[in-house]
C-alpha cells in the first residue's frame, strides 16, 4: 500500500507528529496518545518517559515493560529515548474495520514498584483506500413499461476507510432517461438507485450504457467506476412484494450448521413465467456467503458455518426476489446473534509477593492480577471475589486489574500461613466460575476497629409508613474476638429542620437494625443524611462511621386540586363564553389543576366525563384545553354543561371533578336572554317525558290485564269439562241393576280407577301408589256389599326374587251398554307393571303395555 508520507522530508514528519499527538495526562493511570496509520517502524508516537514522571535512564531500572494480553505487539519503548515507538506498520483497516474510532489499549508495568498505567493511542484514519465496486459491470433489467420514477436499485461501493475518507457520493454519466439518487442506510451505508426520468421504448432502444463513478472525500479524492448495463424488457405487469420490507431474526451463537434460521416470502400475481420467482443475495459480502446459503426457490435462509457473537454480533443482507418477467423487490435480514456464555474466566498472575511481614501497613500490596472473559455483554461481566473470612481484599485498579490488599495487621502467632482462594464468576447463564489459588507466608498484628463492609449506604422508604417499621440493617465486623469484637451501634447526633435526628430514626445497639419513630411525609421530608457509628467494648473503645442516606418515595395520597375554574363561593357554577360563529378547535377554556405529588404522581390528564352534547368539545389530555370539536349549529343548546376529570398516574390514580357550563352566545346580554328561553323548552322535554311514562304504564297494565283474562278463561273451561263428566255419571247411576253383568253375583256397570305412579329422579327409592276405586259412579247390587274387594279387577303380581324384579298385572274390565238392545258388553284390558331393584329407569316402549320402573323393596 502507498504511503502518502513517504516523500516528505523528517522534520516536516516531525512537526506533523508533534501537532497529532493528543496527551491529556495520565490521571488516573490512563495515558492517550494519536498516531498516523501506516508509519514506518520506529515512528514517534509519545515520550512515555516523560509522561510517567521518570528519566529515560531510569527506565531500565524500574523494569518497565508493555504488557498486552492476546495482540501483536504494534509498539514498543525505546529504552535510551524513553519515548513510545511503533513496532511495524500499523493499518487501521485492517485492526479496526469500519469503527469511527480506532483505539489501542495496553498496559506500562513498573516492576519495582508493581505499578501498571493504561495506555490508549488512537490510530488515525488516512485516506489510503478507494472506494470498490464488486463487479466492474453490472446487468439491470426494466420493464419497458415501467412508470416515470421507478428506481432500480444498484449495486453499492464499499470504502475500507471512515470518516470523510469514506465512501461520499456517487456520479452518473450523461443521458435521456435515467437520473441518479442515493440512500443513505441504518448503516451509515450510502446506496445508489436509478431513477426512470423518461418512458422507455424498447423498439427505439434496447440496451442503455451508463457509467456509475463512486467518490470518497479525502484529499486528493479517490475514485472508482463501474459499467451499468439496463436491459429492457417487455412488459410485466407486477412486481414481487415481499410480506415484509425488513426481515429480523435472533438466534444464539452456538445454533448447528445448517439450522434454517427464516424464509422469506415474496408473492407475484402474475401467471407463468412472470410468477415464477428466484431469491437471491443481493450485494452480499464475502462474510455472508461464506455463512449463509439462501434457498433460490424456497427463500429459506439457513447456516453454512457456525456462528461466533465473540466475531460479529450481527449480520445485515439484502434479499430480492425477481420473476421471470425481470421485476424484483428486495428486503433487508437482520440476523442478531445473542451471546453464549461459552468461555469461562481466566486469572491471570501478573506480580506476587511469597511473603509479607507482620507489622505491614493495612493496603500492602500482595498481589496483581487480571480476569478475562472472552464472552461479551452480561456473559462477560465478572465479580471477583475472596473469603470474608480473611484479612484482605480486593481492589480493582486500571482495565481488568485487581490488587490483593491486606485489610489489617497480621499476626503470626494466630495465622502462619493462609491460602487465599480467588473465585471469578461471570453474569451468564448459567454462570461459569473459575478459581486461583496465592499461598502466603506471615511473619506479625494488632487490634482492629469494627469495619463496615461499605463506607456508606443509601436506602428508601415509602412514605405514610407505619411507626415502629425496620428501614435498613447495618453490620460491622471487628476481627478480635471477646468484648473487643462486641460492636455497638449508635446514631451521631444532628439536626434536621430544627429538630434533632433522634426523634425521626432509632437504631437498636446490639443488632444494628434502624427502625423508623413516625410516619414520613414526602412532601416535608423527602431525604435524611445520617452517619452510623460502630463501637467496640475495648478499652480504650474503637470505633467506626459509615454514611447512611435515607431517602423517602413519594406515594400517590394527593388528589390533583383544580385552580380554574375555581368553585364560586355561593354554590353557583362559572359560565364560559363560546360565539356562535366559533370555528372548529375554538379555545373555549383551560382546566388548571396541580398535583402536590412528584414524578409520575403528579402527572395530570385531563378527560371529558360527561358531556350534554356529545361531539361538540373536546379536552386536551395534557394541556386542559376545552375546544369545539366542531362548528356551532343553529340546533345546539343554547346552555352546554360539560364535567371535565383531571386524573394523575399513580398507582391507584386519584382524580377531581370539575363542571363547565359553556354559553352559546357573542355577549353577556345575549347569554341572560338566552338563559330567560332555555327555561320553557325545558319544561317541554319535562312534559314530553311524562308522556313517554305514562303511554309506558298503560301498555304494562293492558299486557296483564290481557293474561288475567286468558287465565281465567282457562280455569272455566276446566271447571266445565269436570262438570260435563259428573252429570254423566249420575245418568249412569239410575238404570236398573238387571241391566249390569255380574261376577260372583255382583253387578257392575263403570268402575273408574285411579292409577297414579310417583316416581323420584336421583332418588333412591320409587313410589308406585295404587289408590283405592272411586265407587261414586258404580251401582252395587245387594248381595255385593259385604264384598270387599272390587268386583272387576283382578290382579296379578309375580314376585321374582331370584331377579330382583317385581311384575304387576292389572286387569281392569269395562261394561259398555249396546246402543240398540241395552245389553252391556265388557271389555278387559290387562296391563302389566314391572318393578325392579335397580337404580336405573326403562323407558317403556309406546307399542307395548309392560315397562319396568326401578323400585327400592
Amino acid at each position: 500500500m502507498a504511503d502518502p508520507l513517504r516523500g516528505w522530508g523528517c522534520l516536516e514528519r516531525l512537526l506533523l507528529f508533534l501537532l497529532l499527538e493528543t496527551l491529556w495526562g495520565a490521571g488516573a493511570g490512563q495515558i492517550r496518545y494519536s498516531v498516523l496509520e501506516e508509519l514506518d517502524k520506529g515512528s514517534f508516537v509519545g515520550n512515555i518517559a516523560k509522561d510517567l514522571g521518570l528519566d529515560p535512564r531510569e527506565l531500565t531500572e524500574h523494569g518497565v515493560r508493555i504488557v498486552s494480553r492476546g495482540r501483536t505487539q504494534l509498539f514498543s519503548v525505546n529504552p535510551r529515548s524513553g519515548s513510545l515507538v511503533t513496532a511495524g506498520r500499523i493499518d487501521r483497516e485492517e485492526l479496526c474495520a469500519q469503527s469511527a474510532r480506532c483505539l489501542v489499549s495496553f498496559n506500562i508495568l513498573l516492576e519495582n514498584n508493581m505499578k501498571i498505567y493504561g495506555v490508549e493511542i488512537e490510530i488515525i484514519d488516512i485516506n489510503d483506500n478507494f472506494p470498490r465496486f464488486r463487479d466492474e459491470e453490472v446487468k439491470v433489467k426494466v420493464n419497458e413499461n415501467a412508470a416515470t420514477g421507478t428506481r432500480l436499485a444498484l449495486p453499492f461501493a464499499r470504502d475500507a476507510d471512515v470518516s470523510m475518507n469514506s465512501l461520499q457520493s456517487y456520479q452518473l454519466s450523461p443521458n435521456m432517461h435515467f437520473s441518479l439518487d442515493q440512500k443513505s442506510g441504518t448503516d451509515g451505508q450510502k446506496y445508489p438507485e436509478l431513477v426512470l426520468e423518461r418512458p422507455l421504448d424498447r423498439e427505439k432502444v434496447a440496451v442503455h450504457d451508463l457509467l456509475l463513478t463512486a467518490l470518497d472525500g479525502g484529499d486528493p479524492i479517490l475514485s472508482s467506476t463501474m459499467y451499468v448495463r439496463v436491459m429492457v424488457l417487455d412488459a410485466n405487469d407486477n412486481a414481487p412484494l415481499f410480506t415484509q420490507s425488513e426481515y429480523r431474526v435472533s438466534v444464539p451463537e452456538n445454533i448447528p450448521v445448517g439450522t434454517q434460521l427464516l424464509a422469506l416470502t415474496a408473492t407475484d400475481p402474475d401467471e407463468g413465467i412472470n410468477g415464477e420467482l428466484t431469491y437471491s443475495f443481493h450485494n452480499e459480502e464475502d462474510k455472508i456467503s461464506e455463512t449463509f446459503q439462501l434457498d433460490s426457490n424456497l427463500g429459506e435462509i439457513s447456516t453454512l458455518q457456525s456462528l461466533d457473537y465473540e466475531e460479529s454480533r450481527f449480520y445485515l443482507m439484502e434479499v430480492v426476489a425477481q420473476d421471470g418477467g425481470a421485476l424484483l423487490a428486495s428486503a433487508k435480514v437482520l440476523v442478531t446473534v445473542q451471546d453464549v456464555n461459552d468461555n469461562v474466566p481466566e486469572v491471570i498472575l501478573t506480580s506476587l509477593a511469597s511473603s509479607v511481614s507482620e507489622d505491614c501497613l493495612p493496603g500492602t500490596v500482595i498481589a496483581l492480577f487480571s480476569v478475562h472473559d472472552g464472552d461479551s455483554g452480561e456473559n462477560g461481566e465478572t465479580v471477583c471475589s475472596i473469603p470474608r473470612n480473611l484479612p484482605f481484599k480486593l481492589e480493582k485498579s486500571v482495565d481488568n486489574y485487581y490488587h490483593l490488599l491486606t485489610t489489617k495487621a497480621l499476626d503470626r502467632e494466630e495465622i502462619s500461613d493462609y491460602n487465599i482462594t480467588i473465585t471469578v464468576i461471570d453474569s451468564g447463564n448459567p454462570p461459569l466460575c473459575t478459581e486461583s489459588h496465592i499461598s502466603l507466608n506471615v511473619a506479625d498484628i494488632n487490634d482492629n476497629p469494627p469495619i463496615f463492609p461499605q463506607t456508606s449506604y443509601s436506602t428508601y422508604i415509602l412514605e405514610n409508613n407505619p411507626r415502629g417499621i425496620s428501614i435498613l440493617s447495618v453490620t460491622a465486623h471487628d476481627p478480635d474476638s471477646g468484648n473487643n469484637a462486641k460492636v455497638t451501634y449508635s446514631l451521631a447526633e444532628d439536626m434536621f429542620q430544627g429538630m434533632s435526628l433522634s426523634t425521626y430514626v432509632f437504631i437498636n445497639s446490639n443488632t444494628g437494625i434502624l427502625y423508623a419513630l413516625g410516619s414520613f411525609d414526602y412532601e416535608q421530608v423527602k431525604e435524611l443524611q445520617l452517619w452510623v457509628m460502630a463501637s467496640d467494648s475495648g478499652d480504650p473503645p474503637l470505633s467506626s462511621n459509615m454514611s447512611l442516606s435515607l431517602f423517602v418515595l413519594d406515594q400517590n395520597d394527593n388528589a390533583p386540586k383544580i385552580l380554574y375554574p375555581s368553585i364560586p363561593t355561593d354554590g353557583s357554577t362559572g359560565v364560559e363564553l363560546a360565539p356562535r360563529s366559533a370555528e372548529p378547535g375554538y379555545l373555549v377554556t383551560k382546566v388548571v389543576a396541580v398535583d402536590r405529588d412528584s414524578g409520575q404522581n403528579a402527572w395530570l390528564s385531563y378527560r371529558v366525563l360527561k358531556v350534554s352534547e356529545p361531539g361538540l368539545f373536546t379536552v386536551g389530555l395534557h394541556t386542559g384545553e376545552v375546544r369545539t370539536a366542531r362548528a356551532l349549529l343553529d340546533r345546539d343548546m343554547l346552555k352546554q354543561s360539560l364535567v371535565v376529570v383531571v386524573q394523575d398516574h399513580g398507582q391507584p390514580p386519584l382524580s377531581a371533578t370539575v363542571t363547565l357550563t359553556v354559553a352559546v352566545a357573542d355577549n353577556i346580554p345575549d347569554v341572560l336572554a338566552d338563559l330567560d328561553s332555555l327555561k320553557p323548552s325545558s319544561y317541554a322535554d319535562d312534559s314530553s317525558l311524562m308522556l313517554y311514562l305514562v303511554v309506558a304504564v298503560a301498555v304494562v297494565s293492558c299486557v296483564f290485564l290481557a293474561f288475567v283474562i286468558v287465565l281465567l278463561a282457562l280455569r272455566l273451561r276446566r271447571w266445565h269439562s269436570s262438570s260435563q263428566l259428573q252429570a254423566s255419571g249420575s245418568r249412569l247411576a239410575g238404570m236398573p241393576t238387571s241391566h249390569f253383568v255380574g261376577v260372583d253375583g255382583v253387578g257392575a256397570f263403570l268402575q273408574t280407577y285411579s292409577q297414579g305412579i310417583s316416581l323420584t329422579a336421583n332418588s333412591r327409592d320409587s313410589h308406585v301408589i295404587f289408590p283405592q276405586p272411586n265407587y261414586a259412579d258404580t251401582l252395587i247390587s245387594q248381595g255385593s256389599c259385604g264384598k270387599s274387594e272390587p268386583p272387576l279387577i283382578s290382579e296379578k303380581i309375580n314376585v321374582n326374587e331370584e331377579l330382583g324384579v317385581i311384575q304387576v298385572t292389572l286387569v281392569t274390565t269395562t261394561a259398555v251398554l249396546q246402543p240398540r238392545r241395552g245389553v252391556p258388553l265388557l271389555a278387559s284390558t290387562e296391563r302389566s307393571i314391572s318393578f325392579s331393584r335397580r337404580k336405573e329407569i326403562i323407558s317403556p316402549p309406546r307399542n307395548r303395555e309392560n315397562w319396568t320402573l326401578p323400585l327400592a323393596l
